[in-house]
């Protein structure tokens, strides 16, 4: 079983972006400190899996995480949300003791 999920809503919305810009269908998500709550996800179109990387696919759009980050958002599900506010990745982090509004950003 995977560490990390994606949604069909996620993975639907990844393959619409990496089509626009000409690139595989693969959503890097990595963690960068900073942010208002210590850490903040970060999210980029990777053109491959590195080998040690965590792979989750979900109707053929990958997820990837490299394994530093993966520590930190072990057993989450990114998801794809659209709302009056906008439309953004949301990730569901059950390792996350805290949060902001913006959902960009978590502490542990």
């Amino acid at each position: 079983m995977s560490t990390i999920a994606l949604t069909p809503a996620a993975a639907r919305r990844v393959e619409w972006i990496a089509e626009r810009q000409g690139k595989p269908a693969i959503l890097r998500l990595s963690v960068e400190g900073g942010g208002c709550s210590g850490f903040q996800y970060k999210f980029d179109l990777a053109e491959v899996a590195e080998s040690d990387d965590a792979v989750s696919e979900t109707e053929g759009v990958r997820l990837v995480v490299d394994p530093v980050s993966l520590d930190l958002v072990a057993g989450s599900v990114v998801d794809f949300v659209e709302s009056l506010g906008g439309a953004a990745f949301r990730v569901e982090n059950p390792n996350a003791a805290a949060g902001c509004g913006c959902g960009s950003s978590f502490g542990i």
